[in-house]
């Protein structure tokens, strides 16, 4: 204890060599009499300088965890942090994901990603089956316009896609379809008439006898087509049978169908490798000077002149021209006026066999596209429809059991025709012996 110094007076201040303790507080009471203990701190406390305090900043509310705090023992080692769980008010429900994804198709762009699944699909069957709501004349015209992109890139209908791509989706006007309970009765009216025009059918595969004038897809004012009866065909799983190739409306013939997306896969793999062989049968205006040949040129799409859209001979080069090949065979003829012709196409182009009638002098009869011969009069009795028959498809099994080769009957205007002319169907068809590529 520090000890006071001498002053004037001879001992210190204090009193007798008692210790300096400074000014009394005026609170401190009355002179002679020491304040508490209590008093002191009080004192000094009231002394001690305080920072000014904002009262925006004073929080009132209650602390996190008002309890008291009892330590409790935990295992050595360290510590695992507590998984987080997002609020339950912040997830998204389904119907809320759907309509926030209607918005951005309706509003703006989408970037896709391919998945495993759809490796090497047809950019068209792609978006079909990501966009069901979409008409098949809509798909081809934002392809055709270029407003689809794979990986920034212009992009054909036809062309395949490759796990990882990105797709754009432009912005989608996308009309929700009302429900409509589905009717028993017109189910099993839409099967029977699948099962009356079938021709094979196994577990993977089906192969139909499409009629002409019906169409295989849907398009501008198309409502009944192939594609659209197959949903009566939908398994238990919600898979329904698929296309995996396509004739055109008014082309009768052998029609491929996969039942699971196994088979549609392998199938698709099969007709882009050329390993189906497809033969067709065609009543055609004249006969060929060369009674079995070989037709090579490039096709490319043109508007024509009543704004419908057809192929035409188009130079190696030119934009959008591709090749085409196609072998033929004279069957039979009558009077050098018509002739039977069986054809096997090597390409799949659209149009393919009807342009190349056309290119080489005989059109098909009844081609209301490609029929170019001025003055040409149809003989008597034959029907002004296309002649044209998808007769025989043979294809390896999907999985690998053995081959599937089917044969298509003549649709009953060309069997009128036949009858006519005095074809024998069961005639040699020399076309077997042409090349495959």
């Amino acid at each position: 204890m520090r000890q006071g110094g001498k002053g004037t007076g001879g001992k210190g201040a204090g009193g007798k060599g008692g210790v300096r303790r400074g000014p009394r507080p005026a609170s401190a009471g009355p002179v002679g009499k020491r304040p508490s203990h209590d008093a002191r701190r009080s004192a000094r406390a009231a002394a001690r300088p305080r920072p000014e305090r904002d009262e925006a900043a004073v929080s009132t509310e209650p602390t996190r965890n008002p309890a008291p705090h009892h330590p409790v023992a935990r295992a050595a080692g360290p510590r695992k942090p507590a998984p987080r769980k997002p609020p339950v008010s912040d997830m998204p429900t389904r119907a809320e994901i759907k309509a926030e994804t209607a918005q951005v198709l309706a509003t703006g762009v989408q970037q896709l990603v391919v998945t495993p699944d759809e490796n090497e699909m047809r950019i068209d069957r792609f978006l079909e089956s990501r966009f069901p709501q979409l008409s098949f004349s809509h798909i081809q015209r934002i392809v055709r316009k270029g407003e689809l992109r794979v990986n920034g890139k212009r992009a054909d209908s036809k062309d395949r896609l490759e796990a990882g791509q990105t797709v754009r989706i432009p912005p989608l006007k996308l009309e929700q379809a009302a429900e409509r309970p589905r009717s028993a009765k017109a189910d099993a009216d839409t099967l029977g008439f699948l099962r009356s025009i079938t021709l094979y059918e196994d577990d993977d595969v089906i192969v139909l006898n499409k009629p002409a004038g019906l169409a295989v897809q849907g398009g501008s004012g198309t409502t009944r087509h192939v594609d659209g009866m197959l949903d009566a065909m939908m398994g238990k799983d919600g898979q329904k049978p698929r296309l995996v190739h396509r004739l055109d409306k008014d082309t009768s013939g052998c029609l491929v169908i996969a039942k699971s997306r196994f088979a549609a896969a392998t199938l698709a793999k099969t007709f882009r490798s050329r390993s189906a062989r497809k033969v067709y049968w065609a009543l055609v205006a004249g006969v060929p000077r060369v009674r079995q040949g070989r037709i090579s040129t490039y096709l490319a799409r043109e508007e024509a002149y009543d704004g419908d859209q057809r192929m035409a001979v188009a130079k190696h080069g030119d934009d959008g021209a591709m090749h085409a090949v196609t072998y033929y065979a004279v069957v039979e003829t009558a009077a050098q006026k018509l002739g039977w012709l069986s054809l096997k196409p090597v390409t799949g182009r659209t149009h393919q066999l009807r342009a190349h009638a056309a290119h080489i002098g005989h059109p098909i009869i009844g081609d209301p596209k490609y029929f170019n011969i001025a003055n040409w009069e149809l003989p008597g009795g034959i029907q002004n429809k296309l002649h044209l028959l998808a007769r025989r498809i043979v294809l390896p099994h999907p999985r690998g059991k053995g081959t599937i080769d089917v044969s298509a009957p003549l649709p009953p205007h060309m069997r009128q025709s036949w009858n006519l002319l005095g074809f024998e169907d069961a005639h040699y068809d020399p076309i077997v012996d042409a090349p495959d590529e």
